[in-house]
Parts: C-alpha cells; sequence; structure tokens
C-alpha cells in the first residue's frame, strides 16, 4: 500500500508482447523493442520468455527494460516464438518471483503466460487449487491462470483456455506460448487491448498499436473482446466468443494510460486527449493569458483547450526526465521536494499571468494543490485549474491501482472544496458525457472508477 498512499497518479498496467517470426535470430530483440515502447505501462520488472521447438528459456527481474534486457541477455535468447512483459504490481508485491512471464512446467510439456489485468476471482480460485494440493510459488493472479490451463490441458491447451476464460471473472490479456504457438487472449469485456500486427517475417501480438511498429510491424486489427488467436506455422486462427458482452474498455487508457501515438480499438488516445481539451474549453471557458500542461498526458488536452479558446500555449512547467519517481521518497518533506526535482515552473512565461493549468486527473489531490502553489510562488496572477476526466470516486479492480475510496478525494469531497483545497482560483472538469464524447466512438467503455457502475460484482472492501 506504501506506493499507493505516496503518489498522486492512478498508475500504470502492464505491457505485454508476443512475437511469431521466422527468424528466430532476431526474435528476442523484437521482444525488446516492443517492451521498451511499452514502458509507460509499468516500471518494476521485466522479462521475456522464449520458446525453441516447446523449450522455454526466460530471464525476468526487477527494473526497467534495459536494464534487465541487456544485451549479453538478448544474445544469448534464440528461438522463433517469444513473449514479454512490464509490470506494475496490481496484483501481489513488488518482488522479483512476481516478476512475469511465469513458466510452468506440467505433465504434458512446458507453457509461458504474461498476464496485463486482475481477476476479482483470483483469491477463491487461489484458495481451492491450495486446498486440492498445488503449490504456490507467487502471490500473482497469474499464476493461477497458468496451473488452471496446466491442469485442465490433458493434451488439448486451446481447450483448456478456453475452459479457463469461462470460470476467471475480472480484466485480461493474456499472451501465451506453448508447443509451436503463440496464443492471445482477449477478456469477454475488452477492458484491457491486445493487438495484432505482422511482419514479413511472421506476426506480432502486444497492448498497444505503438509496440507493433516499435517492432517493425503493421498494425493488422485489435483482437476483440473474448477473442482467442493462435499464431503458427499456418498462419493466424481466430476463435471467437460465444458468451456475448457489451464491450467496456477501460476510459484511462484514453486519459492517461496508453501512449497517445498508440490507437486502441479503433480510438487514436492523442485525438482523444485533444478532444477532451477542447470539450474542456467549451464547459468551462477562462479569459486567460496562458494555457499550460502538467506533462506529459496532458499535453493534448492542454493544446486542445487553448486552440478552442485561441489562448497561448506554452511550456509554465518543465519536466526533468531523469528525475526519481516521486512515491519512492520516504517522507512527506522529501516527497515535496521530490515534485519540485521533478516538475519545474517556467518563472519568466507564467510571471503576471492568468494561467490556465491542465491535467489529466485528480486523484488523491496533493500533487496538484502543490503545483498551483509552486505556479502561483513563481508569480502568476490567477491559477486556474482545468481536469481532462471527470473526479475519480470508486476504485478499480481490473488492473489499474487506484488507492481505496477514503484516499480518493474525488469521493470525499466537492468540486468547491476540492477548488479549495488546491487553493485554485476555479477548478473544472470534464463532464463524463464529455469525455465520452472526446473518443468520437459509441463502443462502450468501463467507467466504474468515475461512476461506480462496475460491469461484473467486485469485492466490496473499499
Amino acid at each position: 500500500m506504501q506506493d499507493l498512499i505516496l503518489d498522486d497518479k492512478l498508475h500504470e498496467e502492464c505491457g505485454v508482447v508476443g512475437v511469431f517470426s521466422d527468424n528466430p535470430d532476431i526474435t528476442s530483440q523484437l521482444v525488446y523493442y516492443g517492451l521498451f515502447a511499452l514502458q509507460h505501462r509499468g516500471q518494476e520488472s521485466a522479462g521475456i520468455a522464449i520458446n525453441t521447438g516447446g523449450k522455454i528459456q526466460y530471464h525476468k527481474n526487477m527494473g526497467l527494460v534495459s536494464d534487465v534486457l541487456t544485451g549479453e541477455v538478448i544474445k544469448n535468447l534464440s528461438g522463433g516464438i517469444a513473449i514479454g512483459h512490464v509490470r506494475y504490481s496490481t496484483s501481489g508485491g513488488s518482488e522479483i518471483e512476481n516478476a512475469q512471464p511465469l513458466v510452468v512446467r506440467y505433465k504434458n510439456g512446458t507453457l509461458a503466460l504474461a498476464h496485463n489485468g486482475n481477476l476479482v476471482n483470483a483469491d477463491s480460485l487461489r484458495n481451492i487449487l491450495e486446498d486440492s494440493g498445488v503449490i504456490f510459488q507467487t502471490s500473482i493472479d497469474t499464476e493461477v491462470v497458468a496451473n488452471m490451463i496446466a491442469r485442465n490441458a490433458n493434451g488439448d491447451v486451446l481447450k483448456s483456455i478456453k475452459n479457463v476464460m469461462e470460470i476467471i471473472k475480472g480484466a485480461f490479456a493474456f499472451v501465451i506460448t506453448t508447443g509451436k504457438q503463440l496464443i492471445g487472449v482477449r477478456d469477454h469485456f475488452g477492458l484491457r487491448p491486445l493487438c495484432l500486427g505482422k511482419r514479413p517475417d511472421g506476426y506480432l501480438l502486444a497492448s498497444e498499436s505503438c509496440a507493433i511498429n516499435a517492432m517493425g510491424g503493421e498494425f493488422i486489427r485489435d483482437i476483440e473482446p473474448g477473442e482467442i488467436v493462435i499464431i503458427d506455422e499456418n498462419g493466424v486462427e481466430s476463435i471467437k466468443s460465444s458468451k456475448y458482452a457489451q464491450q467496456k474498455s477501460c476510459i484511462f487508457e484514453y486519459v492517461y494510460f496508453a501512449r497517445p501515438d498508440s490507437t486502441i480499438d479503433g480510438i487514436n488516445v492523442y485525438q482523444s486527449r485533444y478532444n477532451a481539451g477542447r470539450i474542456l474549453a467549451q464547459e468551462s471557458p477562462v479569459k486567460a493569458d496562458l494555457v499550460f500542461c502538467v506533462p506529459d498526458s496532458g499535453t493534448p488536452a492542454a493544446i486542445g483547450y487553448a486552440n478552442e479558446l485561441g489562448i497561448p500555449y506554452g511550456l509554465g512547467l518543465i519536466k526533468n526526465r531523469y528525475a526519481k519517481r516521486t512515491f519512492i521518497e520516504p517522507s512527506q518533506s522529501l516527497r515535496e521536494e521530490g515534485v519540485k526535482t521533478k516538475l519545474s515552473v517556467n518563472k519568466d512565461l507564467v510571471k503576471d499571468k492568468v494561467v490556465v493549468m491542465i491535467d489529466d486527473s485528480i486523484v488523491r489531490g496533493t500533487t496538484t494543490r502543490q503545483l498551483a502553489q509552486m505556479v502561483r510562488d513563481a508569480g502568476a496572477k490567477e491559477v486556474h485549474v482545468r481536469i481532462a476526466s471527470p473526479p475519480v470516486t470508486h476504485s478499480c479492480f481490473f488492473g489499474i491501482d487506484t488507492p481505496f475510496r477514503s484516499y480518493l478525494i474525488g469521493a470525499n469531497k466537492s468540486v468547491d472544496a476540492i477548488k479549495d483545497y488546491i487553493k485554485a482560483d476555479s477548478l473544472h472538469f470534464i463532464s463524463l458525457q464529455g469525455l465520452i464524447r472526446s473518443t468520437e466512438s459509441d463502443r462502450g467503455f468501463c467507467l466504474a472508477c468515475l461512476n461506480g457502475d462496475y460491469p461484473m460484482e467486485v469485492p466490496k472492501f473499499d
């Protein structure tokens, strides 16, 4: 819980990639490029599992992709099929044994699995498995899934995966390799993203299209909710789910998590954020001298806001890209200094001006309050805050580390009370309908963290 309490942002989920290639000498390099492109989705651990004729080698460790998958590691891993993972811990602690991919040896062979998401019934399934004698090596829900697939395979892994999909509940995008296949699986609601790409030498799977591009591939399509894709030497086979569920893609992929150069479920992330800024300007205009963002995910919205109102856009806050993440500091005073190390005010730009500060979201409000004060201390006449998402009022149980509701400022204070707390001259959040309109899509979205409408039953302890 420490990192949840100390940081003032929704935390990343995880990122997965898969490669099926006719050229075994480049497979591990492609996984590296794909994971590097997905580094924003998790910075705690990284790993790769590579399959050569059913024999799976793997390497994983704590740290960033470039620290874990070194040139020496990549050089020593060769094979035609590989999967990779970057992790931020949403289930299980931040420890080396919980790093992925997870490799499981069972009666009929070996499989490797990497998972983005979170299962809401993992604890009950784990208890059932433990009662039947299964011993777990990790505390992650991914091991629950791997054990269930292995225990029920009986020589047909694909059938086992389909059966397990009907039992597990929650959000998941899996990449799996076993035997001579690369398999991708997406949950029935499409809560977590997964897409398919192609290279001249094979096929690719990834959490985001930006990773397909980084691996030198051509984006083909998103994996559909409830779909299983099987990639082998014969090409790509698709198994669609017979179980109907209205799509509920996570809205925060478009607000914050995904890279702006990604397209997810037909929605361009940059354009949706830009649109949100324009809609925010229509809903809450300000006569101001300058618009700036809290970098980086607030940038497109700030540009949209400024363009809609014809106000100059500038870099009012400058990000130090080499600063430590603020949540690792051990005391409140050091955390506050950590924010100043990470972001500094462009004093000459904001001095004597009425400014609008745009951010993607407010979770606890502590960082927003400090940034508003820093801008005011730099000489701004007025500081107006605009947020490109509605107030976060409920916890997420599907792979995003939101705090318990007692820590969510949107669950405990009115907008006026939040304005007073962050000491802004005005505060406005985009409306829920405005956010949905910004996507220019009629696909369904999971809005549970914003309105409490969960697509399935969730734990009741927040």
